[in-house]
């Protein structure tokens, strides 16, 4: 017997394509765009980081890497 896959209703969202559509198809405006916003969230990231304590964290300290694999 084969399973039936399961099929939704909504409609598959590329994001590499939507990335490269806000550029008009640029990929090194697309890149350095997203690299301009990674070190934006990465400096937000610093900024909670030094205002917030462990013990109200319960131990939980952020990273500034990935933790998988590339597929962010």
């Amino acid at each position: 017997m084969i399973a039936a896959a399961t099929q939704t209703d909504e409609p598959q969202f590329d994001q590499v394509a939507s990335a490269l559509d806000l550029f008009d198809g640029d990929a090194r405006a697309t890149i350095g765009a997203l690299l301009a916003e990674l070190q934006f969230v990465r400096k937000q990231l610093a900024l909670c980081e030094a205002g917030m304590s462990v013990g109200f964290t319960r131990g939980w300290v952020p990273s500034f890497e990935s933790e998988g694999g590339s597929n962010v």
